[in-house]
Parts: C-alpha cells; sequence; structure tokens
C-alpha cells in the first residue's frame, strides 16, 4: 500500500459512521471494511457503539452468548417506541437469549431436519426448472424479481402451508420489516415497516385460526408445529407464535433471494470460475460457500455487553451495542488467502455468513440446497447468461443484494465480465 493510499484508509477508518453512509459504500462497503480492519478494527462509533470487523474478534463475541447478549428490549425502544415493529423484533428468534430462544429454536429445527429438507428437493428442482422455463421463454428476465426471489418466498410458503393464491403480499411485508432494521431510518421506513408488522400479524392470526381447526403434519408445517409445541411441553404464547411465524419469513426470503441473486451476479465478474463450474458441476456446493463468504447476505449482527469486558483487548462497558460486520470478517486476510479473490474451490472455508453459535442460522441447510438448485441449474441451463444493464443495489448496509438484475439468458455473444482487469 502507498502512502497516499495508507493516508486515505486511515481517513476512511477514522471517518467511518454507520448511520451516515456514502452511496458508494452502498455500492462497494469492502474497500472501507478493508481500512477499518487495518487502522480500526474495533471502532468506536459516535453513539459509542462498536463496530468490529477482524474475523477472530466477531466469533470470540459470537462463541459467548452470555457476556454478548442478542435481546433487544432496551435497546430497540428508542428506535421503535411502543409500535408493531418493535414488539415484532424483541419477540422473533434472532433477537432473543435463552430460554424463549431455546425453545422457540427447537421447535422450528424440528420441522428443519435434514430428512424433511432433503424431501424438499425433488419439489425445488420442479420450480427452479419452471422458472428457467419461463426465462428461456422470454430470453430477458428480472434475475431477482423472476427468478430468486420466487424460490424462497414459495419454499418458506410450503413450510407454513400458506395457501398459494395467499402469498403475493409474503415478499413486500418481508422487505418492509427488514428494511427497518437499517442503522438508519426514514419515517417513511418506519411507517412502512409498522405496517406491514400489523398487516402480516393480521393475516397470521386468520391463518392460525383455520390451522388450528384443521392441523398439518408437524413433521412437516412448521406452523402446526408452532401451534402445537412440543409434546407435554410449554407452549407458544400468541405473540411468541405470530411473530415467529413473521421471523421465519423473513430468515428464510430475503438473504436467500440475495445469496441466489449475488451468486449470479459474482459469477458474471468472474468467468473463469463460472467456466470452472461448468466443466465441473460438482463444484456447485463450495461454490455456494464461497458466495455465502465473498458476497455474505446478511453483512451485519448486533449483540449488547451484559457486563463489563473486553474484545480484542478494548475495554468494553456494561450496555455498550456492539455491531458484528460479519462482510468484514469474510474478507479478513488472517483468516482467508487473497480474501477479495473469488475462489469456487476456497479450501477451508470456515465464513460467518449463518453466524456462529448458538444463533447460528437455523436454515442453513435449507438455504443452502435452494442455492445449490437454483445457483447450478441456471448456469447450466444458460451457461452464457449476461447482463443485460447495470444491477439496481437494494440500497441497504444490513442485507446485501440487489432490487433488480436484469439479465439475457441467450445472449447471440458469449458473456462478458463487469470486473477489471
Amino acid at each position: 500500500m502507498t502512502p497516499a493510499t495508507a493516508s486515505d484508509a486511515s481517513s476512511l477508518a477514522r471517518d467511518f459512521d454507520l448511520r451516515h453512509l456514502s452511496p458508494a459504500f452502498y455500492a462497494n462497503p469492502y474497500p472501507v471494511y478493508h481500512a477499518l480492519r487495518t487502522h480500526e478494527p474495533i471502532r468506536r462509533m459516535p453513539d459509542g457503539s462498536l463496530f468490529l470487523t477482524r474475523f477472530r474478534d466477531v466469533q470470540a463475541v459470537y462463541r459467548d452468548p452470555k457476556t454478548f447478549s442478542s435481546d433487544k428490549t432496551v435497546e430497540f425502544k428508542p428506535k421503535y417506541g411502543d409500535s408493531p415493529l418493535y414488539a415484532h423484533h424483541t419477540t422473533s428468534l434472532v433477537f432473543n437469549d435463552p430460554p424463549r430462544h431455546t425453545r422457540v429454536r427447537k421447535l422450528i429445527a424440528g420441522a428443519l431436519t435434514a430428512r424433511a429438507i432433503a424431501a424438499m428437493e425433488p419439489g425445488l428442482i420442479r420450480l427452479v426448472d419452471g422458472l428457467l422455463d419461463v426465462a428461456a421463454r422470454r430470453r430477458r428476465i428480472d434475475l431477482i424479481g423472476e427468478f430468486a426471489s420466487a424460490i424462497p418466498v414459495e419454499i418458506i410458503g410450503n413450510l407454513l402451508d400458506v395457501p398459494h393464491d395467499e402469498r403475493e403480499p409474503l415478499r413486500d411485508w418481508s422487505l418492509a420489516i427488514l428494511g427497518a432494521l437499517e442503522p438508519a431510518l426514514s419515517d417513511a421506513q418506519l411507517e412502512r415497516g409498522n405496517r406491514a408488522v400489523s398487516e402480516f400479524v393480521d393475516y397470521l392470526r386468520e391463518l392460525v385460526g383455520r390451522r388450528r381447526r384443521e392441523p398439518g403434519d408437524p413433521q412437516h408445517d412448521v406452523l402446526t408445529r408452532l401451534i402445537q409445541g412440543e409434546a407435554g411441553g410449554e407452549q407458544l404464547s400468541e405473540a411468541e407464535l405470530l411473530q415467529n411465524c413473521i421471523f421465519i419469513l423473513n430468515a428464510g426470503h430475503e438473504t436467500t433471494t440475495n445469496l441466489i441473486g449475488n451468486g449470479l451476479v459474482t459469477l458474471t465478474d468472474w468467468p473463469e470460475q463460472r467456466a470452472a463450474l461448468l466443466e465441473e458441476p460438482s463444484l456447485i456446493e463450495p461454490a455456494v460457500e464461497e458466495c455465502l463468504r465473498y458476497e455474505s447476505s446478511n453483512q451485519l449482527g448486533n449483540r449488547m455487553a451484559t457486563v463489563d469486558t473486553e474484545i480484542g483487548g478494548v475495554e468494553v462497558a456494561r450496555g455498550t451495542p456492539v455491531t458484528l460486520c460479519i462482510g468484514a470478517a469474510n474478507r479478513d486476510p488472517e483468516q482467508f488467502a487473497q480474501p477479495d479473490r473469488f475462489d469456487i474451490r476456497r479450501d477451508p472455508n470456515r465464513h460467518l455468513a449463518f453466524g456462529f453459535g448458538i444463533h447460528q442460522c437455523a436454515g442453513l441447510s435449507l438455504a443452502r440446497l435452494e442455492a445449490r438448485i437454483a445457483i447450478g441449474r441456471f448456469v447450466q441451463r444458460f451457461p452464457t447468461y449476461c447482463l443485460a444493464g447495470e444491477p439496481t443495489r437494494g440500497g441497504r448496509v444490513r442485507f446485501r443484494g440487489f432490487a433488480a438484475v436484469p439479465v439475457d439468458v441467450t445472449p447471440k455473444a458469449g458473456p462478458a465480465s463487469r470486473r477489471a482487469p
């Protein structure tokens, strides 16, 4: 790094504020992450919170859920007040500690066993192939709206056994609720998120009433499983039931949509990697892991220090909010050789895209299956697919993905890369 470049990087780190980000950061946050890892790996924000960018620090916090709590009842009060968003985010699985977290996670995981996920594969292949047939007829599609987002909405809809003709609002509700998790919120985002929670809860109350009258198979129907609870055990309250149904959709939809979209766009930027995948389709599993690492769908996690402690030699006072930058940790050169290189043969690849420890994503095996089928079959069906215009970013820092990606699936000329040599 030249002295001038080093000075620029130091300035990037010194001026970084998660609540005031530039358009350039949303387009490509990785130079800023690199600067922070180098100059301020444990960065204290103007609001007193900490922002972590080193793999070892992020993993250490994940390993210690007693010291670093996921409970958001205190942290989210100033942000949301007494609102539907506050009720949702302080009740859902991801923002809770044991014992509530343990109880809800056990119920959800019981419907996501290896056998249950394997049973989903034939239906998933039919779904993906049907979407690819439509793409072939149209020749030009929006990779997000007409492919990537349709897959997890269908899968999660099936898990909750939501009737097909009632699934249309699910994606917009999810986008609105997750959009309200951004570090800085506009009044419009807040209003949209609260309205989405209220509408979703109203819908779920009616759906739960129907399911109570006509239960499904709890081995496959997550909603029935949540309603019935563990045999002889404690049942979920009505609020826990409704809010965790919303969580299941949100957790399974946005991140998987981003994983599929990010993966297929990244492969256009690394044509030699796409060629390797075409030549060796069995590389799809490590390719999905590299997609998860290289462009992590979920870039940020949050914890709160429950006692006076330290992280990486830095003192941390009780009550300090801590942001875990997953996207930066997954590009840490201490953990990954040539971290800014996309390499589908990377081994080992112990990324943190699904988190770590007790809060590791309960649906990670399902997300991997969806990505393996979607990305693998897309690439094999359309080996020369290429971007038909500039992709539109989703405009969020926590969840990194695209809002729209125009793609020509059967171009006359061969694919071209956007990546500078």
